[in-house]
C-alpha cells in the first residue's frame, strides 16, 4: 500500500532522440521546399500591370468646333397686380379707473363676489372680482386694479407664476 503522506512519484522522462534521424531531416526537407515554391509562386505574377513600350506612338486627333448663336427670341413681358394682404385687426383697450364709494351697511357684502359698487376694474372671465394670490390671465400681466373690498391689487410674476399682489 502506498504512503498518503508522500507525493506521488512523476513518471520517467521520455529519452530526447525517439525519431529517426532521417525523419527529422526529411521534415526540415519538405518544410524549406514548402518556403522556396512560395517565394517563386508568389514573385512570378505580374500584378495586373502592362509592361512599358520602349516607342510611343504619336496618334492623330482632329477636333471640329462648330459655334451656333441662337438669334434672341422676341420679350414678353406680363404685368401682374399684387392683391393687398389683409392687415392685421388692431384693438385699442381703454383702462379707466374708478371711484371707490363707500359700501352700504345695509347690503349683503360678499368678499369672494363683485359687489354692488363696481370697484373692480378687471374680473375674471366668470364676473367675479380678482383677489391677491389668484393666478393672472396672460391678457393681465402688468395690469393694476381693485379687489371686492377696494384695495388695489397689481399682476406681478412671483413664485414662478403671475399672480395678483397687493400693491
Amino acid at each position: 500500500m502506498a504512503n498518503p503522506y508522500t507525493a506521488p512519484i512523476p513518471p520517467t522522462p521520455r529519452p530526447p532522440s525517439t525519431r529517426p534521424l532521417h525523419k527529422r531531416v526529411v521534415v526540415w526537407i519538405g518544410g524549406s521546399a514548402l518556403l522556396v515554391a512560395g517565394a517563386l509562386i508568389g514573385s512570378t505574377g505580374d500584378d495586373g500591370q502592362q509592361p512599358v513600350e520602349a516607342k510611343v506612338k504619336p496618334a492623330a486627333t482632329i477636333t471640329a468646333t462648330v459655334t451656333a448663336t441662337p438669334e434672341p427670341g422676341p420679350t414678353v413681358t406680363e404685368t401682374v397686380r399684387a392683391k393687398a394682404k389683409p392687415a392685421p385687426a388692431v384693438t385699442v383697450t381703454v383702462t379707466k379707473t374708478a371711484t371707490a364709494r363707500a359700501a352700504d351697511t345695509g347690503s349683503n357684502s360678499n368678499s369672494n363676489s363683485q359687489d354692488s359698487t363696481g370697484t373692480c376694474t378687471i374680473v375674471s372671465n366668470a364676473g367675479n372680482c380678482y383677489s391677491a394670490g389668484q393666478f393672472c390671465r396672460n391678457s393681465d400681466h402688468g395690469a393694476v386694479t381693485t379687489n371686492a373690498s377696494g384695495t388695489k391689487i397689481k399682476c406681478t410674476y412671483s413664485s414662478n407664476a403671475w399672480r395678483w399682489t397687493y400693491i
